[in-house]
């Protein structure tokens, strides 16, 4: 039998601390409201408890995509997490995350794509399932905390961020599912933002501390205002070559979410509605990692996808790294 991949079922889960533009705003001395909701969509965001990290919101994502599939964690043979922002630099946040689940008989690792992260990994999890009968199962989460590496006193920056998991649940099966993915990369930009106090290039020693700071999130140069616009039409587009299909075929389009505005370029580009889209970012923020499978969770929710209908993802993050991923819906 020839073995695809397929969503079987999704999860997420918010912290339950909402921060309106407003409580930014008292934070931060800065009037941000009009400029946050016209330029990027985003309204409010969640984050997390001071006893919460990011193992937590995964598996809250997880444990509910579990039992929406009604399975029980012990059939798990492979749990991935995307997150840039780990609960540590080692041991993996997935083998937290496998224990909190009681997922015990499944392999665990990390996948650090940054915002792409979770895209990235269900690539890799559905061509493990495609290649390997030992593999019947696999949880995908991305989960993303980056409020524990902001100055909430620097508010055009912290503004944009909020905490949150979102999960997938992969399986086998004789029809896909999956049906590509690509992958791309912008080296060039790799020391454009990021967290780069903590790792073997800056280590968080009492010096580098006392210079740089704690480590936290620093918008270094910046992209290109049109990044994602140039970019995302030509990968949605090779994604669907691949598979034989063309935008007219996809009934759902789900992006990185933080800018609005780069999503309506790049559906104008493809000669779209914004009804073939959905956002999120307006209640939830920008959660990288985490903000596809949320949104994905939230469509399915509102009943946007149907039986056999497709769904495309496509992601950008930090590096800059790039993926997409079309699936025809089965859950």
């Amino acid at each position: 039998m020839t073995r695809h991949a397929a969503i079987l079922a999704t999860g997420r889960y918010l912290p339950v601390r909402a921060v309106s533009n407003a409580d930014v705003e008292r934070m931060g001395g800065a009037d941000l409201d009009d400029w946050l909701s016209t330029r990027t969509g985003i309204g409010n965001r969640h984050v997390l408890a001071e006893d919460e990290r990011t193992s937590d919101l995964a598996i809250a994502a997880g444990r509910q995509a579990i039992r929406r599939a009604g399975v029980s964690a012990d059939e798990i043979d492979l749990v991935i997490v995307a997150t840039d922002t780990p609960d540590y630099l080692s041991p993996a946040t997935a083998a937290v995350v496998q224990n909190g689940l009681g997922a015990h008989r499944a392999g665990a690792y990390d996948v650090n794509a940054a915002c792409a992260g979770w895209v990235t990994a269900l690539d890799i999890a559905s061509k493990t399932i495609a290649a390997d009968p030992a593999y019947r199962m696999i949880l995908v989460v991305g989960a993303y905390a980056m409020t524990r590496f902001l100055d909430w006193r620097n508010a055009r920056t912290a503004s944009l961020f909020g905490d949150g998991a979102g999960a997938v649940l992969l399986a086998a099966r004789s029809e896909p599912g999956f049906l590509g993915a690509r992958l791309v990369a912008d080296g060039a930009f790799h020391d454009a933002l990021g967290i780069y106090t903590g790792g073997s290039a800056r280590p968080a020693t009492a010096q580098t501390v006392a210079e740089h700071g704690a480590p936290h999130v620093e918008f270094v140069r910046r992209f290109p205002s049109t990044f994602n616009t140039e970019r995302w039409p030509a990968l949605v587009h090779a994604t669907l070559d691949r598979a034989a299909l063309t935008v007219d075929d996809v009934a759902l389009f789900l992006f990185t979410q933080l800018n609005r505005s780069s999503i309506e370029g790049t559906m104008a580009a493809l000669g779209l509605p914004m009804s073939r889209a959905h956002t999120t970012m307006e209640r939830f923020g920008y959660t990288g990692a985490a903000c596809l499978p949320i949104a994905l969770d939230d469509a399915v929710e509102r009943g946007m996808l149907g039986q056999g209908e497709h769904v495309l993802f496509c992601a950008s993050g930090g590096g800059v790294c790039m993926a997409t991923a079309l699936f025809r819906w089965t859950a």
